[in-house]
């Protein structure tokens, strides 16, 4: 069971507030709604839904379980925060992992230090992290149970989505939280389902999200990065 601090915490960091640059990307959702696949709250509850049981979602939900597991072990943390960094679509995709991951690792260290955040940090150097390695060791440094810790995780995936749908298709902010409650169930059943995991399991089948991803490398007006 979380803790009052522990609750505490992952409020901070699954926060829209939290300083990680998180409002700025979309995962492809702008190109969808550009094109058309996106207009409402069915289909966006459609396109998130598979992001986080099909596709990058899915991918980061395994990868922060498995980090935190391994967080006392400096060489399986490095191996996984490798393959998370590497298991990327497109370079948009790749840019708003690492960037995030990035910046949160940064800012954490400032406001939450901890040794094993330090150490992690300084064995990385310059090479990318990503957010979910970066918030997964956090939470496990500090002592936060991992189940809670991955549904606030895939929790914050899902709003900034969802925010990001909201602007783009547009929706009223109802509309929006019509959306997230709809997605509770995803959310969950995706986090039990990585919990339950191995490497072995880890892959997409989510192709249209990935052709979303890289048509918005190229699509003439953007509001956002990815």
């Amino acid at each position: 069971m979380a803790t009052e601090a522990d609750l505490y915490r992952l409020l901070v960091w699954s926060s829209p507030s939290y300083p990680i640059g998180a409002f700025s990307y979309s995962h492809g959702l702008e190109w969808a709604v550009e094109e058309g696949s996106v207009r409402n709250v069915a289909t966006l509850v459609d396109f998130v839904s598979t992001v986080i049981s099909r596709g990058g979602g899915w991918i980061d939900a395994v990868l922060f379980a498995q980090a935190y597991r391994c967080a006392q072990d400096a060489g399986k943390l490095d191996e996984i925060c490798e393959l998370a960094s590497a298991f990327r679509a497109s370079s948009e995709t790749a840019l708003e992992a690492r960037q995030q991951g990035a910046a949160f690792l940064l800012v954490t260290r400032r406001a939450w230090p901890h040794a094993l955040l330090d150490a992690f940090a300084e064995r990385q150097g310059d090479a990318p992290v990503v957010q979910a390695v970066t918030m997964a060791l956090a939470c496990a440094a500090h002592g936060i149970a991992l189940e809670p810790a991955l549904g606030a995780f895939l929790h914050a995936t899902v709003a900034n989505l969802v925010s990001a749908g909201v602007r783009l298709v547009p929706l009223g902010q109802t509309d929006g939280q019509i959306t997230l409650a709809t997605l509770a169930g995803c959310v969950a059943g995706t986090a039990a389902r990585a919990l339950e995991a191995d490497l072995d399991e880890l892959g997409t089948s989510a192709p249209k999200l990935e052709f979303c991803s890289l048509r918005h490398e190229t699509q003439y007006t953007r509001l956002f990065r990815s």
